[in-house]
């Protein structure tokens, strides 16, 4: 069993809000609570709804209904709320900020709830006048500014649905998602910065809405300052709808399962679809999480680098606000136009909580102690990490080095079809290295092997036997592809697709299963891989895919970036190579390795292998995520147009 490397002080669990939260409930002990939970989630969510103090238009009067079999479950069937009324209610007389904004640029916004219990009326109303009405879809083609938290909650007012779309996205991508949803508005900006230049995302709008439709409005809000193309019957300013006046437009009642929100799979499991969540199942999802898990009391400032294409951004503005919390975001990145920007938004924000990835980690260990030695982290309580496996050195790094060991990581793993997490730990539990301690309370999760048994000791598939509030409610006019992906591999058991292993109590996530390689038979996941090439002192990040070889079936062909400022040996690429197979064995050994300078990711820094793969073998990437340096794509694309030559050279050689 994996040695506790952290636990929390005695006096911060006597005023810990998973503490009281078990307290309120009746257990001690969280692995109580979490048995209890997964086997009655009835039971679970009835009195967690009341530690929440969630405001009812109508409370329920049941809490699972599960006639139309699991796929279906339905939770709060008959219940009626509005998360919007419920935020604004909490905020009408609070002058404490509720968001809190930083550009790449140095300019700075602050956002009292009394400012958004004026502004979010105003702006629903605006887009009111636009033809918005309940269960409209509208896109929102954003970076993390506070006008995206403010259209979220304008949308939600207005019984809309929103459709999050990744601002790293090209016009296919954005036109891809528009279309599936059938969106009539889109809501974006003049131009997006980003290390100092900036990306059109105007233009970028204009060609894909050319392929959509089913738009009528498109919303601008200024960011950039830039010039841009005109269609005067159907481009609005943001700041117009800002002005709107206010009238006596009321929110919209929403039944517990009116759609929210259609945000897409990151294309996965084939064609980018949009799962659909509900109301009030997602921001309760949400607020159950941050307030169980990570611990998010009133007065906390919690700040994530995410895109608002990816989950994290819609769970962390409903969940935050929902807990009375203040929001940080920024738009650009971690490292610009500083490096120790991170640490300096910390410093200067006072953030409690701050949400980062195992990429971001790897990237910010290559600037040393340093930044964060320059930077007063007093405020800082807690990191919350999810997207990626981690691997130690990173881990140990950020615990130890920024952490002084006296901040936890919260590690938690859940996804786009979840709308909140599987598997976490709380801040009152011990914690081991890159572990997840075990399912968050109310997740009935358990690892199977190939023929659905529960597996210990030995890597399976991720797996959820019971219903989740926050869980998806099947794919956009698509329910057969849903319960094909979710639900066909074992009966009554909903696939997470990730592999897993339950190490004498501990959880570990291996990677996803699309992304594992087999050599030799031999089932192997990319993180082991990419473990050990970055415990080399040469390498600061590396990716891992598999394609296909006549003898092995998959061959091994790794990427890695190389740390500034350190020559690599000579035989770097022996020296790893010797290590992977000291440690997975022979079938593991690579023939070819690339040095890249940059790897294929998301915005939010997530390494996606598949699409690295999908570059290095010269499929359409036209529909993924885009690079922060889209040049790094094709630097990809070339390795693996060069591998293919020089095969093909090998080939005619006697």
């Amino acid at each position: 069993m994996p040695a506790p490397t952290w636990e929390l002080a005695a006096a911060e669990f006597t005023r810990s809000r998973p503490r009281r939260f078990l307290a309120q409930r009746g257990f001690r002990s969280v692995d109580k609570l979490r048995q209890y939970a997964a086997n009655d989630p009835a039971w679970d969510w009835n009195t967690g709804l009341r530690v929440l103090d969630i405001r009812w238009l109508r409370p329920p009067s049941q809490i699972l209904d599960c006639s139309h079999a699991l796929p279906w479950a339905t939770l709060l069937p008959d219940a009626v709320s509005h998360y919007v009324a419920d935020v604004l209610g909490r905020w009408e007389t609070a002058s404490r900020p509720a968001l809190v904004w930083e550009g790449d640029d140095g300019r700075t916004r602050e956002l009292t709830c009394r400012d958004n219990a004026t502004a979010v009326p105003r702006i629903a109303t605006g887009l009111a006048a636009l033809g918005v009405g309940p269960e409209d879809r509208v896109g929102l083609f954003l970076l993390m500014i506070s006008e995206t938290a403010l259209a979220t909650l304008a949308l939600g007012r207005l019984g809309a649905i929103i459709v999050p779309v990744s601002s790293g996205f090209g016009p296919a991508a954005v036109a891809t998602r528009l279309r599936n949803a059938e969106a009539a508005v889109v809501i974006t900006a003049d131009a997006l910065p980003r290390r100092g230049q900036l990306v059109p995302l105007k233009e970028i709008a204009d060609r894909a809405v050319a392929e959509c439709p089913t738009i009528q409005h498109v919303v601008i809000v200024r960011r950039g300052g830039t010039p841009v193309s005109w269609t005067a019957t159907r481009d609005r300013w943001w700041d117009d709808l800002v002005d709107s006046p206010s009238g006596s437009l009321p929110a919209t009642a929403s039944p517990a399962n009116t759609p929210f929100m259609l945000i897409s799979t990151s294309g996965t499991t084939g064609r980018p679809m949009g799962t659909v969540h509900d109301q009030p199942g997602f921001p309760l999802e949400a607020a159950h999480d941050f307030a169980f898990c990570l611990a998010i009391q009133p007065l906390d400032r919690a700040f994530w680098l995410p895109d608002i294409g990816w989950m994290r951004s819609p769970l962390l503005i409903r969940g935050t606000l929902l807990l009375s919390a203040t929001i940080v975001s920024c738009d650009g990145t971690p490292d610009w136009t500083v490096p120790d920007r991170l640490w300096r938004l910390v410093a200067t924000h006072r953030i409690t909580v701050l949400g980062l990835t195992p990429t971001v980690v790897r990237a910010l260990m290559a600037r040393g102690a340093a930044p964060t030695a320059r930077h007063d982290l007093s405020s800082l309580r807690a990191f919350g990490s999810t997207g990626e496996p981690w691997s130690p050195s990173p881990w140990w790094w950020l615990l130890e080095t920024v952490g002084n060991r006296q901040r936890t990581i919260i590690d938690d793993t859940g996804g786009t079809e979840i709308g909140g997490g599987i598997l976490a730990r709380t801040t009152i539990e011990p914690k081991a290295p890159c572990s997840f301690t075990r399912p968050i309370p109310g997740m009935a999760a358990d690892v199977v092997d190939e023929n659905g048994r529960p597996v210990r000791g030995r890597e399976g598939e991720l797996v959820a036997r019971q219903p989740m509030v926050g869980m998806t409610r099947g794919f956009w006019r698509d329910p057969e592809r849903y319960l094909a992906t979710y639900w066909s591999c074992w009966p009554d058991l909903w696939i997470r697709r990730d592999r897993a292993l339950i190490d004498d109590g501990y959880w570990f996530i291996l990677g996803r299963s699309d992304d594992t390689l087999k050599f030799a038979g031999k089932r192997l996941g990319p993180a082991e891989v990419e473990s050990i090439a970055v415990s080399h002192p040469a390498i600061q990040e590396a990716a891992a895919i598999g394609i296909l070889d006549p003898v092995k079936g998959e061959a091994l062909v790794p990427f890695w970036v190389t740390r500034s400022g350190i020559e690599p040996p000579e035989r770097l690429a022996e020296e790893i190579s010797d290590l992977i197979a000291q440690q997975l064995g022979k079938p593991s050994r690579f023939q070819r390795v690339y040095i890249a300078r940059e790897l294929f990711r998301t915005r939010n820094t997530k390494i996606m292998r598949r699409e690295n793969r999908a570059a290095y073998l010269g499929q359409d990437t036209e529909d993924l995520f885009a690079l922060e340096k889209s040049a790094a794509v094709d630097e990809i694309a070339a390795l693996g147009r060069a591998a293919g030559a020089q095969e093909k050279t090998e080939r005619k050689q006697p």
